[in-house]
């Protein structure tokens, strides 16, 4: 609460934030090389998308009428990709109104980026190139010691579905189960469940409780339902999944990726539903955006994306805790 003195008491404290601005300097650099566009999209917005979260709401006086405080910028960076350009990227504060803990912090930055004409096996490949770089530049080596683990970010990492990953270390098959099966398995591994919560959530949950904290070196978890990717292109050989990514190391999530959904019609029916879970009661499901899906219309070449949360990877190479270490004004 009082940086300014916990700079100048603690040297450590300041170390961590130069690290932090090398970490971001590494990461434009490398983007800027490989002829990505830094970009700036709107803060405050209209509708707020690209992502499942509760939004922070304001007023707009002149106008008087409701806006809310980016969840994401994704939607806007896809509108670029409409309009022409082949790579775009951008280190965005994003705000989500929801609990605080170690690795959650209501206003964040998340750095975002998508290339025109690839896939999300190309840009698995394109993150893990460009943490490699990171932990280099900022360690002059890819073994970083975080806790008592010595973590390598030399490419390639492990890539494991999402449904295997499960089975794993439950031992019970959910890909073929529908909600009530679902939800039963959530009340015998003692996982709560709410009312509101649809297939996509219910995985989500399983995944989280059981099998997050046990991928300690850098694991892509790929290949997720559908419910739990309104976004997310469909898999082109397994019904029912999409072309997702996210990327774990030492339990924590620090990527987020897709072969982007650029099918109007199939992007109008993903909001429908979210509009219909919205309704049910999760405050955390999207927006309709008709703006958006007439942009789709005008046509979005085949698109790989991605996010990487800032604040999570300076905290994970900088062995930081909380994430308030790692921001300066929390």
């Amino acid at each position: 609460r009082q940086r300014y003195a916990d700079l100048i008491i603690n040297p450590a404290v300041k170390e961590t934030f130069v690290k932090r601005t090398l970490l971001v300097n590494t990461i434009r650099e490398f983007l800027n090389s490989r002829g990505a566009l830094e970009v700036d999209t709107p803060v405050l917005q209209s509708i707020p998308g690209g992502a499942a979260a509760r939004p922070f709401i304001t007023h707009h006086n002149a106008l008087d009428i409701p806006f809310y405080l980016r969840i994401a910028n994704e939607l806007y960076l896809k509108r670029l990709i409409v309009g022409g350009f082949d790579g775009v990227y951008e280190f965005a504060k994003d705000f989500r109104n929801e609990g605080m803990d170690r690795t959650h912090n209501p206003e964040f930055t998340m750095l975002e980026f998508y290339v025109a004409y690839k896939d999300y096996n190309w840009m698995m490949n394109f993150t893990e190139k460009l943490l490699e770089k990171v932990a280099n530049d900022v360690y002059s080596q890819t073994e970083v010691t975080i806790g008592e683990q010595k973590i390598d970010f030399k490419a390639p990492f492990k890539r494991i579905p999402i449904y295997e990953a499960i089975k794993d270390f439950t031992g019970i098959d959910i890909s073929q189960m529908n909600e009530e099966e679902l939800k039963k398995v959530c009340r015998d591994l003692h996982i709560h469940v709410e009312a509101s919560m649809g297939k996509g959530k219910l995985v989500d949950a399983i995944f989280g409780e059981k099998c997050e904290k046990h991928f300690v070196q850098p694991t892509f978890i790929t290949d997720y339902p559908m419910e739990m990717s309104p976004l997310t292109k469909k898999h082109r050989n397994k019904p029912g999944l999409v072309e997702r990514f996210e990327l774990f190391i030492v339990g924590r999530e620090i990527a987020n990726g897709f072969s982007e959904l650029n099918d109007a019609e199939d992007q109008a029916e993903r909001f429908k539903a979210q509009a219909v879970a919205k309704e049910a009661g999760d405050d955390e499901a999207m927006y309709y955006d008709a703006d958006f899906i007439r942009a789709l219309e005008y046509g979005m070449p085949p698109t790989g994306g991605c996010g990487i949360g800032i604040d999570r990877l300076v905290m994970l190479l900088t062995d930081s805790p909380n994430i308030r270490d790692v921001i300066l004004f929390p």
